[in-house]
C-alpha cells in the first residue's frame, strides 16, 4: 500500500500571504537572471468559483443540525466536506479563521483515495524565512505573516466508505480570537467578491503603470541602470501568481544623500490624487542649501498596509538600516499603521497642508456660505504657538460656525498631535516646507506624465530632473566655497555664522539675529537652572521663556525653533548677545546645515554602522571614491591652474586602474592587499 502526503495549505477563511520579492543591490545581479519573467496578471478567470457555489460550499454547515456543537474526539461525519463545513461553522462562532493544512491519500486497488485531512487555525505554524544575499552576506528576509504557532486543529480520518472520524483535536488557541461577527464578516466579504474586486483593482493599477507591455521591461531597465552604477539598489515584490505588486529603487546618489540629510524625510504619495499619473511615490528630504533631495522612489501598486510595511522595510534596508528622526506622510490608515510597525521610534507627522486642502471638499457647504472660513481654519492650525492657544482657537472657530457635530473635524481634532504644529514643535523636521516640495513634485508629474507617456519614458525624465537638482547642488556648493556672505552687523556671532553655514541657512540665521537685537530680556529665576523672559518690549504679554542649564551650557526656548528646525531662534540669540557670547555654541551647530555637511568623513557617527551592516560592499567602496572625486572636482574647478592639476591626476589614476585590471586578466592574480 502506497500513500502520499502533501502540505495543501488551502485557505478557507482567507489565508494571508504577502507575496515574494526580487531584490537587487550592490552589483549582485545573479538572482534575477534566472527568475521567471514577471507578468501583470496570469490567472484564469475560469478558475474562479461562482459566488453562489462558494457560499454554498463554505457556509453549508451554518444551517445544519450540528451548528451549535463543539468538536470532540470520535465525532463522525459522512464526508471530509461535511467535516470541513462543521469546523468552519465552529470557527465562525468562536471568531477565528481556518485552512486545510495537511491531507493524505492512499493507493487502494490502483486508485488514489483521500484518507485524512487536517484543519487548523489560520495562525497555525510559521512561515519559512527566505534567505537573500546582500553583497555576498546571507540575510533572512523579514516576511509579514499572521501565523504565530497556534496549535488549534481538528484532524479527520476515513473509516470505511461512508465515515470520517475526528482522531486528533486541539481546541485551545495561543491568541485572542476576533469577535464572531467580525470573523463572519471577513469570510462573507471575501466570498461576496471583495477579494475579486481587489484583484481587479491591482490589474487596473498594473495596466496604468505598464500599459500593454509587461513588467519585464522595467526589470531590464533596472538591470541596465545597475550595470553602469554599482550602487544602484532595487527590489520588486511579486504575489503568488508571479505578478508584480510593488517596486522600490534608489541610486548611489540617493543613498549617499540619505547619509547626509536623512534625518527628516517626507514620503510623498501625491500621485493618488491624479488618475493620469502612475502609482509613483518618492522619499524626499532637504539638503544643506534648503533644496529638495530624493532618497528613493517606488511604484505602489497594492495600496495596503502590508505593501507599505514591505516598502518601508525595503527602503530602510537600502539606506543601511538607519531610521529617520522624523517622517512626514499623507493621511492614510494603511501608511500610518505601517509607519507604526516599521518606525516605532520615528516621529510621524501628517502633512497639514494636504489635510487643509481637503477642507473645501469635506466642508463644501460651510465654505460656500462662509468664504472666509478656510483662511480662518488655516490660521487656527498654523498660528498658535502653544497647545493651549490652539485648543482655545479651535473651540472658538467650531462654536462660531456651529460645527460641533461635524464628524470630519472631530476626527481631525482626535489626531491633532499628528498634524497641528503646536504639538510637533519639539520634534526635528529640518524646517521642511512640505507644501512647497510636494507641489514641486506635483508640477513635475503634471508636466512630464500623461496617459500616453510610457513608464520608462517617465522614469527617464524623472532621472533627468534628479540630475538637474544634483547639478544645482554642486553649483551652490561651488558658489559657497568661492563667495562670502553679506554681513549686516559687526557682531562676532554673525561673522561666525557666515563662515559656518551655507548661504540659505545663513540668511535664515541672519534674520533671527537681527530680530534678536530688538528684544528685551528679564531674569525670572536664578540658580543652576535659570529662566529668562524674552519679549519685543518690556511691557509685552507676548513673550517666550528661555531656560538656561548652567552645568550643560544649554538654553531651551519655549518656542522650540531649534528643536524643530536646527536653527537658533531670536530669543536664545538675544540671550547670547546680552551675555557677550561671540561664537555659536557647538551644540547648536547642526552639521547638516553647514558648509561641511558633505565633508569627509560623511556622518562619522553612522559610518561604522554602515560598514558593519554592509561589510565589503561595492557600494561602500563606490561611495568613498565618489566623495573623493567630488572633493577633487570642487577644488579643481576653482581656477584654470587647479583644473589642470585635478584633470591630470584623475586621468593618471584612471589609466593606472585600467592597467591594473588588464594585468589581473592576463595573470589571473590579484595584487597583494598591502601593495
Amino acid at each position: 500500500m502506497e500513500y502520499s502526503s502533501s502540505e495543501d495549505d488551502e485557505p478557507i477563511d482567507g489565508d494571508i500571504d504577502f507575496g515574494d520579492e526580487i531584490t537587487q543591490s550592490d552589483a549582485d545581479q545573479n538572482a534575477v537572471g534566472g527568475a521567471a519573467p514577471l507578468h501583470f496578471f496570469n490567472h484564469s478567470e475560469s478558475s474562479i468559483m461562482p459566488l453562489e457555489s462558494a457560499i454554498d460550499n463554505e457556509l453549508l454547515a451554518v444551517d445544519g443540525n450540528v451548528k451549535d456543537l463543539v468538536p470532540f474526539l470520535g465525532m463522525e461525519f459522512e464526508s471530509d466536506v461535511a467535516a470541513r463545513n462543521f469546523y468552519n461553522n465552529y470557527a465562525l462562532r468562536l471568531g477565528f479563521g481556518i485552512r486545510v493544512a495537511r491531507s493524505r491519500s492512499e493507493r487502494r486497488k490502483g486508485v488514489e483515495v483521500l484518507v485524512m485531512k487536517r484543519f487548523v487555525c489560520l495562525k497555525e505554524g510559521h512561515h519559512k524565512k527566505k534567505v537573500t544575499e546582500y553583497s555576498g552576506v546571507k540575510k533572512k528576509r523579514k516576511r509579514l505573516s499572521i501565523r504565530d504557532g497556534c496549535p488549534a486543529m481538528m484532524e479527520v480520518v476515513r473509516r470505511g466508505q461512508e465515515k470520517w472520524l475526528v482522531t486528533k483535536l486541539i481546541l485551545e488557541h495561543t491568541h485572542v480570537v476576533v469577535s464572531p461577527d467580525k470573523a463572519r464578516e471577513i469570510q462573507l466579504n471575501r466570498l461576496s467578491g471583495k477579494e475579486l474586486e481587489h484583484e481587479n483593482y491591482l490589474k487596473d493599477m498594473r495596466q496604468k503603470a505598464f500599459g500593454e507591455g509587461d513588467a519585464q521591461g522595467l526589470l531590464e531597465y533596472f538591470k541596465r541602470t545597475q550595470s553602469s552604477n554599482s550602487g544602484f539598489f532595487y527590489s520588486m515584490q511579486v504575489d503568488s501568481r508571479n505578478c508584480m505588486t510593488n517596486v522600490f529603487w534608489a541610486d548611489a546618489r540617493a543613498r549617499m544623500a540619505y547619509g547626509h540629510f536623512g534625518d527628516a524625510v517626507t514620503f510623498d504619495t501625491s500621485y493618488n490624487k491624479n488618475e493620469n499619473m502612475p502609482p509613483f511615490a518618492a522619499f524626499t528630504g532637504v539638503n544643506h542649501h534648503g533644496q529638495p533631495v530624493v532618497f528613493g522612489c517606488a511604484l505602489v501598486i497594492d495600496n495596503t498596509e502590508s505593501s507599505y510595511v514591505w516598502l518601508f522595510e525595503t527602503w530602510v534596508t537600502a539606506m543601511y538600516g538607519q531610521d529617520p528622526i522624523s517622517l512626514t506622510t499623507d493621511q492614510s490608515r494603511a501608511i500610518g499603521a505601517a509607519v507604526a510597525k516599521v518606525f516605532p521610534n520615528t516621529q510621524h507627522r501628517l502633512c497639514n497642508w494636504r489635510i487643509l486642502s481637503k477642507c473645501k471638499k469635506k466642508l463644501l457647504d460651510v465654505c460656500s456660505r462662509y468664504p472666509t472660513f478656510h483662511e480662518e481654519l488655516k490660521r487656527c492650525v498654523n498660528e498658535p504657538e502653544t497647545e493651549r492657544m490652539f485648543e482655545m482657537r479651535w473651540k472658538s472657530l467650531i462654536d462660531k460656525y456651529d460645527l460641533r457635530e461635524n464628524t470630519w473635524l472631530q476626527s481631525l481634532h482626535n489626531i491633532r498631535q499628528k498634524w497641528i504644529p503646536a504639538y510637533l514643535k519639539e520634534s526635528f523636521f529640518a524646517e521642511m516646507s512640505t507644501m512647497e516640495r510636494s507641489e514641486s513634485l506635483n508640477k513635475f508629474y503634471r508636466r512630464h506624465f500623461n496617459t500616453k507617456t510610457t513608464l520608462q519614458s517617465f522614469l527617464g525624465k524623472f532621472d533627468q530632473a534628479v540630475d538637474s537638482r544634483h547639478e544645482k547642488e554642486i553649483q551652490d556648493d561651488y558658489s559657497m566655497q568661492n563667495s562670502q556672505h553679506v554681513l549686516k552687523t559687526d557682531l562676532p556671532l554673525e561673522k561666525h555664522a557666515a563662515v559656518t553655514y551655507t548661504r540659505a541657512i545663513f540668511e535664515r540665521f541672519q534674520i533671527e539675529l537681527l530680530e534678536a537685537l530688538n528684544y528685551y530680556i528679564g531674569k525670572v529665576q536664578e540658580g543652576a537652572i535659570s529662566k529668562y523672559s524674552v519679549a519685543r518690549s518690556t511691557d509685552s504679554h507676548n513673550y517666550q521663556v528661555v531656560t538656561f542649564y548652567e552645568s550643560q551650557k544649554k538654553a531651551v526656548c519655549s518656542c522650540h525653533k531649534f528643536e524643530f528646525s536646527g536653527i537658533l531662534c531670536r530669543h536664545v540669540l538675544a540671550l547670547l548677545w546680552a551675555s557677550d557670547v561671540n561664537f555659536i555654541p557647538e551644540q547648536y551647530i547642526l552639521k547638516r546645515w553647514t558648509r561641511k555637511a558633505k565633508s569627509s568623513p560623511s556622518l562619522d557617527e553612522r559610518a561604522v554602522e554602515m560598514r558593519s551592516y554592509c561589510q565589503d560592499s561595492p557600494l561602500l567602496r563606490y561611495n568613498d571614491l565618489f566623495r573623493d572625486a567630488i572633493k577633487c572636482a570642487e577644488k579643481g574647478a576653482v581656477s584654470a591652474e587647479t583644473f589642470k592639476v585635478a584633470k591630470d591626476m584623475l586621468q593618471k589614476a584612471f589609466a593606472d586602474l585600467v592597467s591594473l585590471q588588464e594585468n589581473i586578466v592576463k595573470t589571473g592574480q590579484h595584487p597583494s592587499p598591502n601593495i
